[in-house]
């Protein structure tokens, strides 16, 4: 039997006989005409006492007249407290930290209740450890905003008083089980993730290989080593060959493309690099993507049709019902801090065909200005305005401007030179981050595409307005054709706009196949990882 078993089983008998102890026996719930004449009981005054950090439990338990949901003696309160434990001894499988939630605690707690006060502040406990682990495993254990600065998302939580009210009304393990997502997303992480922990506690999948480069033809113990570990992943059928034969270079492609590396078959620096990659830091991954994927509102829904930006993988997608209609290479913000880009999500509105681009205030006085104040005529491509519009006269000269008293804007209008191409599509928000055309196309043969200022070029970007602009006319290239003939900058607002997520997942599925790998391009992931580790995750599989 697992420790978790185990654990369950101790407080299902726990849960069932906890009304008797020391000759101590929790009474049954009072009826309504009871609840006047108890209002001034120890347990009534101690959940009183105990509810002033919480309001939505409060008003919970005010609504009820402070009836208990926890500490009665009947069959349904035995049913939460059972399912409370057990929920509880299962956190480690979700990635939670365990020991903030403390079953172990609450048994004791419960075996120590001596008096109606006792009772009260059982209830209030055990009410809270149910809420913290209710929004940790629904809407994520951390507040990434607190983690990394590029990290915008708010926390996902559940108003209090509505978790209870629905473990009140509802079967307690049903309640439970619906706490986490239910995506398949995150299934399948929750499924690698155990895999891993296997795989980790018997000890990895082997030895690292430690030669340089190996290609198809090569011979010899590096591609016996290379082999073996490739076997233990599931990438190769069991094989005695010493040979990186066809069947071993089929092997590295489909690793490749599975880690986001250039697809050769040949096992170089960057392949092997991944390749050695300790299957503990693959767990951690796992584990961060999962707290990630809670971090999602799901409750507000992706959308039926939504736009998903992947930072580290450099793909977006749109995504009609679940499975992905159309996809482009993306690149990203690079990763000067000032430059990387913010996840969080919003509602795509309209795009601009023939856009101008308003250069970006920081852009303006860090790159521009200085080159200005050298050479009044650089940068010709670029109109300079005024507060009203007006184009100013560049005779005058910039030297006298500092970067916090430049009052001038810049524009570059439309045109095949223009830095965000033929066009551009908004989602506006206070980043002022969308995704946008490029002139410059050679950064989409790059692996690894963290270049831009922070928004995200993409590589079809009229491929992607026609899926977009499928839903609204019968002649989507036609459309967008004689928009881009007139050379004016047109809006073309979506009749249905669509929802755009930004994520960064270096850990993500695939509905058939194996998991994919990317590099923590910001370093993003680690922060998360530490941040998880220092509020009590494990790592299942490692000993302590």
């Amino acid at each position: 039997m697992t420790k978790s078993r185990r654990q369950f089983s101790t407080a299902l008998k726990l849960g069932l006989a906890i009304g008797v102890s020391s000759g101590w026996m929790f009474a049954a719930a009072p009826q309504p005409a009871q609840a006047q004449s108890l209002s001034l009981t120890g347990y009534k005054l101690a959940v009183a006492e105990s509810l002033s950090e919480d309001e939505g439990m409060a008003a919970f338990y005010r609504a009820r007249g402070f009836e208990p949901i926890w500490t009665s003696a009947d069959d349904a309160a035995t049913a939460r407290r059972a399912a409370l434990i057990e929920a509880l001894s299962t956190a480690g499988n979700h990635g939670l930290p365990a020991r903030r939630y403390d079953p172990t605690a609450l048994m004791a707690m419960m075996r120590a209740v001596r008096s109606d006060r006792d009772r009260g502040q059982l209830e209030v406990e055990l009410s809270r450890a149910y809420l913290q682990f209710a929004h940790d495993l629904s809407g994520g254990a951390l507040d990434g905003r607190r983690i990394d600065s590029g990290i915008k998302r708010p926390p996902v939580r559940r108003p209090s008083q509505e978790l209870l009210e629905a473990l009140a009304t509802g079967e307690p393990r049903a309640v439970f089980r619906e706490l986490a997502p239910t995506t398949p997303e995150y299934t399948r992480l929750m499924r690698e993730k155990m895999s891993l922990e296997r795989i980790v506690a018997r000890g990895g999948w082997g030895a690292p290989v430690t030669v340089g480069k190996l290609e198809p033809g090569d011979s010899g113990p590096g591609v016996v080593i290379l082999r073996d570990r490739l076997i233990e992943m599931e990438y190769l059928k069991p094989t005695l060959s010493p040979r990186y034969d066809d069947t071993l270079r089929n092997a590295v492609l489909d690793f490749q493309r599975d880690h986001g590396l250039a697809a050769d078959g040949v096992a170089g620096p960057s392949t092997l690099s991944a390749l050695n990659v300790p299957a503990v830091e693959r767990l951690k991954s796992v584990i961060v993507a999962m707290e990630r994927e809670r971090w999602i509102n799901f409750a507000e829904g992706l959308g039926e049709r939504h736009v998903k930006v992947n930072i580290v993988d450099f793909h977006a997608s749109i995504i009609d019902d679940g499975k992905v209609t159309f996809e482009t290479r993306s690149v990203v913000g690079a990763k000067d801090t000032d430059r990387r880009t913010p996840e969080f999500s919003d509602v795509m509105e309209f795009m601009v065909i023939n856009p101008s681009w308003y250069v970006p205030r920081s852009i303006v006085v860090n790159e521009y200005l200085p080159q200005l104040r050298r050479n009044p005529g650089a940068v010709s491509h670029l109109v300079i305005t005024d507060s009203r519009g007006r184009q100013v006269n560049r005779g005058h000269g910039f030297a006298q401007y500092s970067a916090a008293s430049f009052p001038f804007s810049m524009r570059q209008p439309p045109g095949p030179r223009n830095a965000l191409g033929q066009v551009k599509f908004m989602f506006p928000n206070k980043y002022n981050i969308y995704l946008h055309d490029t002139p410059s196309k050679s950064l989409f043969s790059r692996t690894e595409r963290a270049f831009s200022h922070g928004c995200i070029r993409l590589a079809d970007p009229k491929d992607f307005a026609y899926a977009l602009l499928a839903l609204q006319t019968d002649d989507p290239e036609g459309f967008f054709a004689s928009r881009l003939r007139g050379g004016s900058e047109s809006r073309v607002n979506l009749e249905k706009p669509v929802p755009v997520h930004l994520i960064y997942r270096t850990a993500f599925s695939q509905a058939k196949g194996k998991m994919n790998y990317r590099a923590d391009v910001y370093g993003r992931d680690a922060k998360i990882w530490d941040a998880l580790a220092a509020a009590g995750v494990a790592l299942g599989g490692v000993e302590s």
